[in-house]
């Protein structure tokens, strides 16, 4: 796991603490090729310089949120943005992590992918890439 983001898993409380280490790991183990990092201070995994998969601290929980996740068509990736192609979804137990569905997901991130990396040179305006 990058150092980085082992750092950020750390000071989550206990139980947090639980579910970032193990979306890391599974984000990690399907997203071989991805590069990891934080950005805007929170762990995000990026395909081609393109983010595809993160987590942060909310609220409502740990948010996982896929950038493209809006075409998965997951029922499960329910809380949906309102202006780009993001979805999401909120765990505050580990046991809420079912990594069937996240496993799938996260082939989906690879297959299914708006152009993010050049949204600013576009003015706002997302290109599907894949």
């Amino acid at each position: 796991m990058n150092s980085e983001i082992q750092s950020y898993n750390d000071k989550q409380s206990l139980n947090d603490k639980e579910i970032c280490d193990q979306l890391a790991t599974i984000i990690d183990g399907e997203l071989t090729e991805a590069e990891s990092k934080i950005w805007h201070s929170h762990p995000v995994w990026f395909l081609d310089g393109n983010p595809i998969v993160g987590y942060s601290k909310q609220k409502l929980g740990i948010r996982l949120m896929f950038w493209s996740g809006a075409d998965f068509e997951e029922e499960n990736l329910n809380v949906r943005g309102e202006k780009f192609k993001d979805a999401s979804v909120f765990y505050n137990k580990i046991s809420d992590i079912k990594i069937k569905d996240l496993n799938s997901w996260l082939k989906k991130s690879r297959e299914i992918q708006w152009d993010y990396k050049n949204i600013v040179k576009r003015k706002g305006q997302l290109e599907k890439l894949k």
